[in-house]
């Protein structure tokens, strides 16, 4: 099927590319337009509703090179209610709880249909079944993924970027599993994110909205239960996480520190990894730069996971390739490290002590230290000029 998915591939990326103009058209008619605000990063008012495109470019390629069946049916449904309440919230701000019941009955469509999670094979521990708890854990997981996109859609074209990347991995790694039809999907999510980011990237003409940001999370979250989550691979917990490291990663930072603060974990703020990179001078397109190869870079350490021979048939270590996966963790983490702590705590001390020792030059480390660690803490600081 790997031919259907190519096929699909390029359906999906010409129909969410040709549709998303005329989808920008009605969005600003309908009054479906991002308003300029502090929090945010556009200049000019945006329209919305581009996950409408996206859900188009699904649609077709789906009916026409998924197999036909319950589960293409329920994910189909699904990817249309999902959109459908996410619509209805870029037009008429939808309370949090009644989005929650909508990604949450979304999911519920694709878990009745058999799309859960009942065993998993933990690296070192082997089998563990999960029995009556997998659906709710599947339910559970499928509306976090939906949550990490959504969260990490604010900035010209993140969250499509980032999703196909994710979605090109995720397709070589069913393939190569077996799971054929989890693979034309990742292809289908991967094309028609790539169509719609032809609008998408800065200077952005269109926003892809809830109703986007949801429906990549929905069917990046069943392609993760499709096409590894249900086998036997003893790396099918870890590849989803390797893959989308970078929103999780973003996700669990921010929500760390709205805990922390006590603020509502729903509440949108300014702490995501790209409203830092920009307080410290990164234009979009440059911050979208760094974050796109983080996340093919992961990416490409859990394709690596699949295709390196660092383990035997038998489970004994292959030293020499055991040794070049080390090393791609390393570089990963490494990467991680930098993009993490270097670029927002490290240059920003160095701008940070410009600022204070050109309004006061008498300014001494200590006080320099203190600044950094209070903006550092409650990421609250002025933008860098």
């Amino acid at each position: 099927m790997e031919t259907e998915a190519l096929y699909a591939f390029l359906v999906a990326l010409a129909t969410a590319a040709l549709l998303t103009p005329f989808v920008a058209r009605l969005a600003t008619r309908a009054g479906a337009v991002d308003r300029v605000t502090e929090r945010g990063l556009a200049t000019e008012p945006t329209p919305l509703l581009g996950g409408v495109a996206l859900f188009a470019g699904v649609l077709l390629a789906g009916a026409l090179f998924l197999p036909a069946g319950e589960e293409t049916r329920a994910i189909l449904g699904a990817a249309a209610l999902v959109t459908v309440v996410g619509a209805v919230d870029d037009v008429r701000d939808l309370s949090p709880v009644t989005k929650l019941a909508g990604q949450a009955v979304a999911a519920l469509l694709l878990v009745l249909a058999g799309i859960s999670v009942d065993t998993a094979t933990i690296p070192f521990l082997g089998r563990l079944e999960f029995g009556g708890l997998g659906e709710p854990l599947t339910l559970v997981g499928l509306v976090a993924v939906m949550n990490v996109v959504n969260f990490s859609d604010g900035v010209d074209g993140l969250a499509a970027g980032v999703c196909a990347i994710s979605a090109a991995a995720f397709s070589v790694i069913a393939f190569d599993l077996g799971t054929d039809p989890a693979g034309v999907l990742a292809a289908i999510v991967a094309g028609a994110a790539l169509g719609f980011l032809v609008h998408n990237f800065h200077p952005a003409s269109v926003f892809m909205g809830d109703c986007g940001s949801n429906l990549l999370g929905l069917l990046l979250g069943a392609v993760i239960v499709q096409g590894a989550l249900k086998t036997n691979a003893v790396v099918a917990l870890i590849v989803p996480l390797v893959v989308l490291a970078v929103p999780f990663l973003d996700t669990g930072f921010v929500v760390a520190k709205r805990i922390k603060y006590r603020r509502p974990v729903y509440r949108a703020d300014s702490n995501h990894f790209h409203h830092r990179f920009h307080r410290m001078g990164f234009s979009q397109r440059r911050t979208v730069a760094y974050l796109y190869t983080w996340t093919a870079l992961m990416a490409g350490i859990a394709v690596a996971l699949r295709f390196v021979p660092y383990s035997e048939s038998s489970g004994r270590l292959n030293p020499g390739w055991a040794a070049v996966m080390a090393g791609l963790f390393v570089v990963g983490f490494a990467a991680s490290v930098y993009l993490v702590y270097v670029l927002e705590i490290l240059k920003f001390r160095r701008v940070r002590a410009w600022q204070l020792r050109r309004s006061d030059p008498d300014t001494d480390e200590h006080a320099i230290e203190a600044a950094v660690a209070r903006d550092i803490e409650t990421g609250e600081f002025s933008t860098v000029k």
